[in-house]
């Protein structure tokens, strides 16, 4: 398990910690004030300068060698900050973590508090200006979008109940989204959500930039050889290049270094040939998040 998990976690998994979703630790940090200034400015969060610079242009900065390393430095103590959160323009302490089907289907069961609502995801908002109703959020989450109608969906159903949840969550999973969870902000998580890359703003920030910006999931996914017929369907639903096409064996193969462990691919193949196993049964991978 990550170190963060370590610290944070329960059964091995921060995010499986119920105390974390709690409207205990709502009133403890006084977060519904914060949120509520953070998600009447959302759009703005993005072209707002942290320690004088901002997401615009991120690209060329980061190639830059000094200016780039203090970006992604200043970026990452902020994704990965502790502190009680201050100054809802910065994303501090909102850190993510890729989660397979199976535990978000947990978190829905036994940790979000409710109520719980779908939202329109603002990554895909803003990077393709399509409304998709793809994130869960719960507690005083569910509170706070209920006063800012442009989160809410149009044409679907706003509150769910658990099971609702879990079945719109399979839908996106089974679509090709990927599963995260995340602070928003430490120690508070409210956020499931079902996005891609490159719209998702947790996800492209480590594949494009290499900022550390979510951690793999828990676990990796691996092909069962004597099943696989070579379809290179799973090829096409992986977000990570992370599967290749072995033409000697004419079978996919996975690049473990490179796995997020969403589990995504799994949905692609007919054939049951892909497995997904906990990240810490491979010693090659222990550490790496």
């Amino acid at each position: 398990m990550c170190d963060h998990c370590l610290k944070h976690g329960t059964a091995g998994k921060w995010y499986l910690n119920a105390r974390n979703y709690s409207y205990e630790i709502v009133e403890e940090y006084n977060l519904r004030e914060f949120l509520m200034e953070q998600y009447k400015n959302f759009e703005q969060i993005a072209v707002r300068k942290i320690a004088g610079f901002n997401g615009v242009g991120l690209g060329y900065k980061i190639q830059m060698p000094i200016i780039g390393r203090i970006v992604k430095r200043i970026a990452e103590q902020m994704l990965h900050s502790t502190k009680p959160p201050t100054n809802p323009f910065k994303a501090e302490g909102h850190i993510g973590q890729v989660v397979p089907l199976d535990d978000a289907i947990a978190i829905l069961e036994h940790c979000a508090m409710e109520p719980i609502i779908q939202k329109y995801c603002m990554c895909r908002y803003m990077h393709r200006g399509e409304k998709d109703a793809c994130c869960i959020n719960f507690g005083v989450m569910s509170e706070i979008i209920e006063k800012l109608p442009r989160f809410i969906p149009v044409d679907e159903k706003f509150q769910l109940t658990r099971e609702e949840a879990i079945e719109r969550f399979k839908e996106h999973n089974e679509k090709g989204y990927i599963g995260t969870i995340w602070y928003g902000p430490y120690p508070y998580i409210n956020n499931l959500c079902s996005c891609a890359n490159p719209e998702c703003a947790g996800i492209r920030p480590r594949l494009d930039f290499g900022i550390n910006s979510i951690y793999k999931a828990e676990y990796v996914v691996d092909i069962k050889s004597d099943l696989c017929t070579g379809c290179k369907s799973c090829i096409a639903k992986c977000q990570f290049d992370a599967i290749n096409f072995d033409h000697i064996r004419n079978q996919s193969v996975i690049d473990k270094s490179k796995c997020f462990g969403c589990g995504v691919c799994l949905h692609a193949c007919k054939y049951d040939a892909i497995g997904i196993h906990p990240r810490k049964d491979f010693p090659e991978l222990k550490g790496i998040y």
